[in-house]
Parts: structure tokens; C-alpha cells; sequence
């Protein structure tokens, strides 16, 4: 498992930790991340749009508040997910005192050739 802090990520604030489940590599070209994110308080992931490629969020602890393509903002606590798809934009931030922890599963449109 590789194991990274990613500073401001996407133009978000504070440090995101990932915990790769699986690397690109070894998802045979049809993911691009396979992630557990945790956010403290305070902590966000910037909002970004995805084009040839979705993103779902499964949350496993804490609350997360989502920009949904800055149409509207969901509050997504254990066991929900949301899935953004190519095309449309968000970002996931950390409101309450207590971690943010989900998954994160980037999906290619198509198989990409590795």
C-alpha cells in the first residue's frame, strides 16, 4: 500500500492523506485511483472536473460536504456514496470536528491501453 499526503490538493486546504489501495498500474487501465482519503477538520479536496472519467465517493466515517458541479452541496455521512461523472465537477471538504474517511474509485469513460 502506498501511502501519501497531498498538500492543498486540487486547490483544496490542508493535507488529504491517501492510503492506494491499488496503484493505476495494476488496475489493467480501467481506474485511475483506488483510494481511502481522510480529511481532518478544516481539510478539503478542491473542486476539479473530471472528463474521460468519474469519481465515486463512499463515505466511511465523519460528514462530508460535497459541491455537486456547483449546482448544490449534499451532506454525505457512513455508508453513502456519490458518484460524479465525465463532464461535471466537484469537491469534498471536512465541516466537523471528526475525520472525513472515504473511499475514492476514479473510473475510465473506456479501457485506457497500458
Amino acid at each position: 500500500m502506498v501511502v501519501v499526503d497531498k498538500e492543498n490538493f486540487m486547490g483544496g486546504t490542508g493535507i488529504a492523506h491517501f492510503e492506494h489501495v491499488m496503484m493505476a498500474d495494476e488496475m489493467h487501465g480501467m481506474n485511475r485511483v483506488y483510494a481511502k482519503v481522510t480529511l481532518k477538520k478544516g481539510c478539503s479536496v478542491g473542486y476539479h472536473v473530471h472528463n474521460g472519467d468519474g469519481e465515486d465517493y463512499f463515505v466511511l466515517s465523519g460528514m462530508a460536504t460535497l459541491d455537486d458541479n456547483h449546482e448544490r452541496t449534499l451532506y454525505l455521512k457512513p455508508g453513502e456514496h456519490y458518484f460524479t461523472p465525465s463532464g461535471k465537477g466537484h469537491s469534498i471538504s471536512n465541516e466537523q470536528d471528526e475525520d472525513l474517511v472515504f473511499m475514492a474509485l476514479i473510473i475510465y469513460d473506456s479501457q485506457q491501453k497500458i
